[in-house]
């Protein structure tokens, strides 16, 4: 007689089949927790593919803690995209805590992106920002570096919506920068550290942000570069560029100028030149007129040659500018 395999191997399937859509022993826990849940609702859970012990687990954490939630808001934030543990965490901290947190608000920080248990912790226990370092310049032109320490609580109302950490220290470093270049001397700012925070905190730099700032405190506060001087330098390293651009342009304006009045010159000399040229002519038309008599001549011929021997005395090695008789006789002839 054959034993019955095949029975007993569809028997089995079924059984595992139905012990996945119907977690008896999950129903079970529930049932002595104190928790009402059918097995149709962890079967419907199996069909839309939410996991049945997250939501059995969170249901029971929330119960014994005293928080009344419903199995529908869990699947449904879980269907949502949001992480359930960390919303009964927050939940369960808070209730804790006393502070007023919905699940209608737990629910919309944590689709929003943030860490709603995160965001209840630091509402409880603040925690401290370190800013990079802040550099300012004083009145007095000296350059001042500047860290501070923020101490922040999380404002639970403003978590949707608000601000991040980044724009709280974008406030407080320009807070931090108008107090430094408001100051007079930096002296002023290093007796009195104390000033920047009191000014800075007394704005509100919180407004808007997730966050309320408890305190802001300046943690160090260094000596940079002296811009002052700085600024200076580079000002009169340009004006003396300035300057010799200027002078240049009027040194260039006057060789030019040089050497216009040398052309100028060259061409009255070429002038003079060219009227002696013609005295010759003049003397010889003279002479064929009979306006001009040897007599005459001759004695021009010795005014000429006093004239050139003063010339010769007053300048050793010159040369006459007046006619030479030599130079005339061949001409006339």
């Amino acid at each position: 007689m054959d034993f019955p395999f095949f029975p007993i191997i569809v028997g089995g399937i079924v059984l595992l089949v139905f012990l996945y859509f119907f977690p008896i022993s999950l129903w079970i826990t529930a049932l002595f927790s104190g928790v009402r849940v059918s097995l149709f609702q962890l079967a419907f859970m199996r069909v839309r593919k939410v996991p049945p012990a997250l939501i059995v687990n969170s249901i029971i954490t929330s119960t014994k803690a005293g928080l009344e939630l419903t199995v529908n808001d869990l699947e449904t934030h879980y269907l949502a995209g949001g992480n359930i543990p960390s919303v009964i965490k927050a939940l369960i901290s808070a209730d804790k805590a006393n502070i007023p947190l919905s699940f209608k608000q737990a629910t919309a920080i944590d689709l929003a992106g943030r860490d709603v248990f995160e965001a209840v912790t630091t509402s409880v226990n603040p925690k401290v920002i370190n800013t990079p370092n802040v550099a300012a310049v004083a009145q007095d032109g000296i350059q001042l570096i500047a860290k501070a320490r923020i101490t922040v609580r999380a404002n639970i109302a403003q978590l949707v919506g608000g601000a991040g950490e980044e724009t709280i220290l974008a406030r407080v470093g320009e807070g931090i920068v108008t107090t430094i270049g408001s100051s007079r001397s930096h002296k002023e700012v290093l007796e009195n550290p104390d000033k920047i925070s009191k000014l800075v905190l007394s704005k509100g730099l919180d407004a808007g942000t997730a966050f309320e700032i408890l305190s802001i405190d300046i943690a160090d506060i260094d000596i940079g570069e002296n811009i002052g001087a700085k600024l200076q330098t580079d000002q009169a390293s340009a004006d003396l560029r300035v300057a010799e651009a200027r002078a240049e342009e009027r040194r260039a304006m006057a060789v030019a100028m040089e050497q216009e009045n040398r052309a100028k010159t060259q061409e009255a000399k070429a002038r003079v030149v060219e009227a002696e040229a013609e005295i010759p002519k003049a003397i010889a038309e003279a002479f064929r007129a009979g306006n001009l008599g040897i007599m005459d001549y001759y004695k021009m011929r010795n005014i000429q040659s006093d004239t050139d021997m003063r010339d010769s005395i007053a300048n050793p090695g010159g040369q006459s500018s007046s006619l030479k008789p030599g130079r005339d006789e061949t001409k006339l002839s």
